[in-house]
């Protein structure tokens, strides 16, 4: 994709504004290029449409609000898999149950980012066709980037329902004597049905994969890419947030039920699109990631930052952002910086052991573990072994876990770019005090629960001259495309072998054995949901699934966990550093399973119905 951007076609989005003129807002802001003179040349066409994936979300932006860009990641903190220690993080006020109406459009506008983005991609589809062919600008060409439009606007529709439920379908520009009271909200397996329709052409029109010859083309979507939306949006329809929730029975729109009935064929339909999508990205050469030398850890590692490898469907470029090594960055590491993202010991104690067995089966009143014999975990004291991931002295607790818990987590004891370190070779040590813990004078910038994201990280990256290669974010894998379809193939048929295999193949890929055989529906549901939650944590998935499985009350309404990191006096040896320690009593309630729409979307629209709580 093309790094510049026109810059004056970015306000051809404010034509809903109440107080422009007419003839003003058939130009762009330069006042002097109308609309017909911007699709009459090649050149502002294909910026107009570049210019049109601005309102991507920037997922990998942790930490920050939105102020005033396209939506950052509010969601990763929010869910029961990080403490985001940046206090002005939206994430911040939705886990302590303050965010209202119009707070949450203050920092975090999904609503307009994404229907922003819709209009452009209107504009585009309605004036392509105006664009003279060329030897350059062929019919084939202007298919595909009418086929990237199309696209887009169903994916700009897909952000706004796994947000806010049921939503206005725009499916043309708006004029500003548009009658706006008219765009009200659809139900829901209406917007999932447009959005299938819209993959649906967009895959007919697009490339089946990006050229590799071709650079430029990096970062546009694929038929590929269609397709796995289209996977993701029916998963979604298929769940029981909007599958038949008698939550939301009564919610209504003029009178029509925004929420169906359930359908158990849902879930057909939701795995027959996922295995469409895998096995049409396999023809085109996509499969899952391993490295040069099929080390479990690094097949895991090197996926998120091995740039355009065979695992990846779609994603945004990060462009020069390094603030997601900044973040996740110790504080012993030379430099300045932030140590922010920080995971739970929730998702920590969920990592499995090198056998494949789950080291914790619940927690007494105390919160001491109930440990799973059959897993070889230990609680309470210091390993003699030395290890190529850690020292010796390292905390049993941390011993023998999986392939993919070295490759997301950075813990005390662990050997972290020794050749950074002072002293060489020095381990990562995260009580107060200690080189990454918290400062002695109480100064922020530490990690809350003892721990930090090592997951997207990149090895090379250097903080002392802020210096590493650019990245891209990924938004669509074949990985998640294998859960998706074991998820939905067990839901609608049972635990058959296909479930069994695709599970199996991403735990191989990370050095696990593959799941017990005979298993249940209900055992093989939970494993699904686990596995989601350890192959597919920090990439923003955990928040929705939650959601969407409605355990989000039960999960998210409980209190985050950490180790002791603020007593001082500590050593890799100290019982007590090691203690689950409360980091946060988060708040959920029922009216959180949506976003509300904006208060000034219902100041503009009356006829909006409110999403229910809100």
């Amino acid at each position: 994709m093309k790094a510049t951007i026109i810059l004056f076609f970015i306000t051809v989005l404010l034509l809903t504004a109440p107080s422009c003129k007419k003839d003003f807002l058939n130009k762009t802001p330069d006042g002097d290029i109308n609309i017909d003179q911007v699709f009459s040349n090649p050149v502002f066409a294909e910026q107009f449409l570049t210019n049109t994936y601005s309102h991507l979300p920037r997922e990998f932006v942790f930490p920050d609000n939105g102020n005033g860009v396209s939506m950052t990641n509010t969601f990763t903190g929010a869910a029961d898999e990080m403490e985001q220690g940046h206090e002005p993080s939206y994430c911040n006020r939705m886990n302590d149950g303050t965010w209202s109406i119009d707070n949450a459009t203050n920092v975090q506008d999904g609503w307009s980012n994404s229907y922003q983005g819709i209009r452009k991609a209107n504009i585009f589809i309605e004036n392509i066709d105006k664009l003279p062919l060329t030897e350059l600008v062929t019919q084939d060409k202007i298919n595909k980037w009418k086929g990237e439009a199309i696209f887009l606007r169903a994916y700009y529709h897909f952000l706004l329902i796994r947000m806010y439920g049921p939503i206005p379908i725009i499916d043309k520009s708006i004029p500003i004597n548009g009658d706006f009271l008219a765009e009200t909200r659809q139900p829901i397996y209406k917007c999932v049905d447009f959005i299938v329709n819209e993959c649906n052409k967009a895959a007919e029109m697009l490339n089946v994969r990006v050229p590799a010859s071709d650079d430029s083309q990096f970062g546009r979507p694929t038929k590929i890419t269609a397709l796995a939306l289209k996977a993701r949006a029916l998963l979604f329809m298929a769940s029981p947030l909007w599958n038949g929730n008698a939550d939301y029975a009564d919610l209504k729109q003029d009178g029509v039920r925004l929420f169906p009935d359930f359908a158990a064929e849902r879930w057909k339909t939701a795995a027959t699109a996922a295995k469409a999508c895998i096995d049409q990205a396999e023809a085109a050469g996509h499969k899952l990631y391993k490295s040069a030398t099929n080390d479990p850890i690094l097949n895991y590692q090197e996926l998120f930052y091995v740039n355009w490898n065979d695992e990846v469907i779609w994603v945004r470029t990060m462009g020069g952002y390094l603030d997601l090594d900044v973040y996740s960055e110790p504080r012993g590491m030379p430099g300045t910086g932030f140590t922010l993202n920080a995971p739970t010991q929730n998702i920590v104690d969920d990592y499995e052991m090198a056998n494949g067995e789950r080291p914790i089966l619940g927690y007494n009143a105390d919160m001491t573990p109930i440990i799973n014999p059959a897993s070889g975990y230990v609680e309470t004291g210091n390993t003699a072994t030395d290890n190529p991931n850690y020292v010796v002295g390292t905390r049993n607790m941390y011993v023998n876990r999986e392939p993919r818990f070295y490759a997301s987590i950075m813990f005390t004891g662990q050997k972290y770019k020794p050749d950074q370190r002072s002293p060489l070779n020095d381990p990562l040590k995260f009580w107060k005090g200690a080189p990454d813990g918290r400062a002695t004078n109480n100064a922020g910038n530490y990690s809350e629960t003892g721990y930090l994201m090592k997951k997207f990280g990149h090895p090379s990256y250097k903080r002392n001259g802020n210096t590493g290669p650019r990245k891209t974010w990924i938004l669509f894998r074949l990985g998640e495309q294998y859960l998706n379809y074991a998820e939905a193939l067990n839901e609608s048929d049972g635990p058959i072998a296909d479930v069994y295999k695709y599970v199996n193949l991403i735990r191989n890929r990370s050095g696990l054995p593959n799941l017990p055989s005979g298993l249940s529906k209900d055992e093989m549901r939970e494993k699904i949901w686990h596995e989601r939650r350890i192959e597919l944590a920090f990439e923003t998935n955990r928040y929705f699934d939650t959601h969407r499985w409605k355990t989000a009350e039960a999960i998210d309404s409980k209190n985050v966990y950490g180790i002791d990191v603020n007593g001082l006096d500590y050593n890799m040896s100290s019982d007590a550093f090691y203690k689950r320690t409360v980091v946060e009593a988060r708040v959920f309630t029922d009216r959180h399973y949506l976003w509300p729409i904006p208060q000034y979307e219902i100041q503009k629209n009356i006829k909006l119905t409110q999403n229910p709580g809100w």
